[in-house]
């Protein structure tokens, strides 16, 4: 199922309601309607996760799992009780709260992302999130490296610091 047409549905919805307005109020309707695509996306998917535990509990002898690929849902029903398949992520497993990152590139990337972003109508950040997400949905199908299914806390801690030189600063010395 593919969720970009209920997304872009909502944010032609968005934007016409912001027809009556002046030219400010279409232009920041246009950016708020890009900027929350992915957000309805998530909850698309939430409420399609949740619909597919009803279903489950409901018919007993089959269970409904969704899983989510880019833009793409997917439903999937098996016989309860059945021979396991390889564990694939539901979306449940794969979500949590959403959390900031600070991201430094050199300007060249940013512009280009930026332009990217651009021509398929998202902002930076939700353009960023989504490609995240794709190469980190590449990585799961690979069976790669930070799988979802192990706890954040089992996983062995990565030093993420050992590239930056040590901070030498006094911080009571404004000068240094």
């Amino acid at each position: 199922m593919d969720l970009n047409k209920y997304t872009a549905q909502l944010r032609e919805n968005l934007v016409a309601a912001a027809a009556l307005g002046d030219e400010k109020t279409q232009s920041t309707a246009a950016a708020l309607a890009a900027a929350t695509e992915n957000s309805a996306r998530l909850v698309l998917l939430a409420a399609l996760s949740e619909l597919a535990t009803e279903v489950s509990a409901a018919v007993g002898d089959h269970t409904v799992h969704v899983s989510y690929d880019g833009s793409e849902a997917h439903v999937d029903v098996r016989k309860a009780g059945g021979p396991e398949e390889e564990h694939q992520p539901t979306f449940e497993e794969m979500t949590g709260d959403i959390s900031r990152v600070t991201l430094r590139l050199v300007e060249q990337i940013k512009s280009r992302a930026e332009d990217a972003a651009a021509q398929s109508g998202q902002s930076l950040n939700s353009w960023m999130a989504t490609a995240v997400q794709g190469a980190l949905r590449d990585q799961m199908k690979k069976g790669g490296a930070g799988r979802w299914d192990m706890p954040r806390d089992s996983r062995r801690p990565r030093d993420t610091d050992s590239h930056r030189p040590k901070d030498t600063r006094d911080p009571e010395d404004p000068a240094s």
